[in-house]
């Protein structure tokens, strides 16, 4: 299940037969017009649907990509109920998905068995010493469990984008992000989350007085941890995030880690002869052998049993699942109670054999013809991006030439791989416990990650399964990908005219193009290494246009103050990229379906809406949906992509091609000409 990805990927109603069912283009009851499209054009497009949709229980957001993807877990869940009435061989893949699938099922099985799958593996972390102990653990818990204290993987070199190579990065905090162990803010969070460590060392076994102080200590441990931590911010810097260093130098800036006795373990893992690893954070690493050297040991082996407790609670018995909960479902985001137990049980095979059922599932579910009208349709947005870049008045040609080779580059992916991955190495064992089988699913997982290093890239194989609805763009191998289940109504419907098609799924291919050149992407070339193509003067403009999006967003409200909580504002440094590329695909989108209708007369309003208001409206839909406010403030923190009522207003108020397809000219969408910004 384990897969290391250093680039977060970006993004993006049928029924469950094989024929789907027509959906409206656009579904006007979606609509609020109550209020004018001049105010609040979010509001304007998805006021309709946000009513006809409340949050359901079990969701902290609910939105389109969410109505996708509900209906992906019936499909996928009716695949698996199917397999398990038939007697499948042992070490097939059907055996492999049904016995998952089944054991996560089986509550009476996972409550008898209560902390018992857990009870060794704590007895050990509990005999550690500082030192090679430490380091061993560590290699165990990192490769079969979680990320302790760091991570570790195997992906392209940043600079040699054919090699593989062995990077390190921070990690080890049981919250996740390091704003919620330093601001006062939360508070009340780091203390829900001092309860679960209690609850969870309680249910293992351990008792309730000696449990509490732990937790306490832990969480402290963790907060001074979160002190020595990049900001997600400054994880954005992929530049300053490239540090190879030797053993040697490794050892110098870390010595609490014995790195040779470290990667003596990965050698077995299939990682033959590392001799340097590319450290992301330098200084989290020479912080953090201070804070391991002066911490007591006790401390130490606690904060291992709480960061495994809390990655095996979900494959438990119920109370150990109801704590964690509790916690990061319910008190970090809002949600009001559990999702049903087939739900939380067809995940895990879906994400363990996530290629096998992907296989499954575009073979029921993924029209061939689908597939080539999508390479179609790229086609016609390069082209478009391509006008964009040769037009820019603040790039020069010497780097325009560059940027159109990047996109002349683009490996394109659609739909699913033309090669499956091979589970045949994998084994499930419905006679260990649930739990076991995720370790040992885990540690295939890492396993089949580090066997690449020191290997030329695999410039074929996909990041995401074909059942996901999600899309990317990967800078190392410059290329886009649009998994198939993405490909379907609101994103993609064969029945819309083009004008929708080309607001939805048009613009998410060409954020996914944009995403090339946006702050993060513009550092790579063609081939996917990272060198610097531009001048001087060309990187120059583009930061001083992409400081007035980020200040944009910076302005934006997304909580007021309430209950002696001050008011919080997005972030518009961590969003950058994404808002970035969600202003280029608008762009671009807009551009390519403008392009089709070259020498052709101008299509009739349909439904009282012309095209242009057709495409936006279109866009607008995609972002509908409803959030609480707990999950508004988790996102805003840690989310690269702004909330879905921002990326349609804030992205809008820079393009005059909306204005002019509403007739605006006021009100609280209008921004004047002075203040927008385009980029691409």
């Amino acid at each position: 299940m384990k897969r290391f990805i250093l680039f977060a990927t970006v993004a993006c109603m049928m029924s469950c037969n094989n024929k789907p069912a027509k959906v409206p283009a656009i579904d006007t009851s979606n609509f609020d017009l109550s209020v004018a499209p001049n105010e609040d054009f979010y509001q304007y497009a998805t006021g309709g649907w946000q009513a006809k949709n409340p949050l359901k229980p079990e969701f902290s957001r609910y939105g389109s990509f969410d109505v996708l993807r509900e209906n992906n877990e019936v499909r996928i869940n009716e695949l698996f109920q199917e397999m398990t009435k038939m007697q499948a061989a042992a070490g097939s893949v059907d055996q492999k998905i049904s016995d998952l699938y089944k054991m996560g099922l089986d509550s009476i099985r996972l409550n008898n068995e209560g902390a018992a799958p857990v009870k060794a593996d704590l007895a050990g972390i509990m005999q550690i010493e500082k030192g090679s102990s430490l380091t061993k653990k560590l290699a165990e818990l990192i490769l079969d469990t979680g990320n302790p204290l760091f991570t570790f993987g195997v992906m392209a070199d940043l600079m040699d984008s054919n090699t593989n190579a062995f990077y390190l990065q921070q990690a080890g905090l049981g919250m996740g992000d390091r704003d919620y162990y330093l601001e006062e803010s939360n508070a009340a969070l780091k203390k829900g989350y001092e309860t679960l460590l209690t609850q969870l060392y309680t249910l293992a076994g351990v008792d309730e007085a000696q449990a509490a102080k732990a937790a306490a200590d832990v969480v402290a441990f963790e907060t001074e941890l979160a002190r020595i931590s990049w900001s997600n911010v400054e994880l954005r810097d992929v530049a300053r995030g490239y540090n190879p260093m030797t053993i040697d130098e490794l050892k110098k800036n870390c010595d609490a880690i014995d790195w040779a006795l470290l990667f003596g373990e990965l050698d077995k893992m299939g990682a033959k002869n590392i001799d340097r690893a590319i450290v992301g954070q330098p200084s989290f690493f020479e912080g953090m052998s201070k804070l391991v050297a002066a911490t007591p040991i006790e401390t130490l082996r606690y904060y291992l049993a709480g960061q495994y407790l809390t990655n095996a609670a979900s494959y438990l018995s119920d109370d150990f699942y109801a704590a964690s909960f509790d916690f990061f479902g319910r008190q970090m985001a809002g949600k009001q109670e559990q999702k049903p137990r087939w739900k939380r049980a067809m995940t895990v095979p879906n994400a363990v054999l996530g290629e096998a059922v992907g296989e499954m599932y575009v073979a029921k579910y993924f029209p061939k013809e689908d597939k080539e009208r999508m390479l179609a349709l790229v086609g016609n947005l390069q082209t478009a991006l391509g006008e964009h870049i040769a037009a820019l008045d603040w790039m020069s040609d010497t780097t325009k030439a560059k940027a159109q080779e990047k996109l002349a580059s683009f490996r394109v992916k659609i739909g699913y791989p033309d090669k499956w991955k091979d589970y045949t190495s994998l084994t499930i064992d419905p006679a260990m416990d649930y739990w076991h089988n995720i370790k040992a699913a885990s540690l295939w997982s890492s396993k089949d990650n580090l066997s690449k290093y020191g290997k030329p890239v695999d410039k074929e194989e996909w990041l995401m399964s074909p059942q996901t609805v999600n899309a990317y763009y990967n800078p190392t191998t410059n290329e886009i990908c649009f998994p198939a289940a993405i490909l379907q109504p609101p994103f993609y419907n064969p029945d819309a005219d083009d004008a929708v098609n080309y607001g939805a799924i048009g613009v998410v291919i060409g954020h996914e193009m944009t995403h090339g050149f946006d702050d993060q992407g513009r550092n790579f070339d063609k081939d996917g290494n990272m060198n610097n193509w531009w001048t001087d003067e060309d990187a120059a403009a583009f930061k001083a246009k992409t400081d007035v999006l980020v200040k944009q967003f910076d302005a934006i409200e997304v909580l007021p103050a309430k209950e002696g909580q001050p008011a919080l504002f997005a972030n518009g440094a961590l969003s950058l990229g994404e808002n970035i590329a969600d202003q280029g695909g608008l762009r671009v989108a807009y551009t390519a379906y403008h392009n089709t209708l070259e020498g052709k007369d101008t299509p009739a309003p349909i439904d009282g809406f012309s095209p242009d208001q057709r495409f936006y409206l279109a866009y607008a839909q995609l972002w509908a949906q409803n959030i609480r406010d707990e999950e508004i403030a988790r996102l805003t923190k840690i989310d690269v992509h702004s909330l879905g009522k921002w990326r349609v207003n804030a992205t809008l108020r820079n393009l005059q091609t909306f204005y002019d397809a509403f007739g605006i000219t006021d009100g609280a969408m209008f921004m004047p000409e002075e203040e927008r910004v385009i980029i691409w």
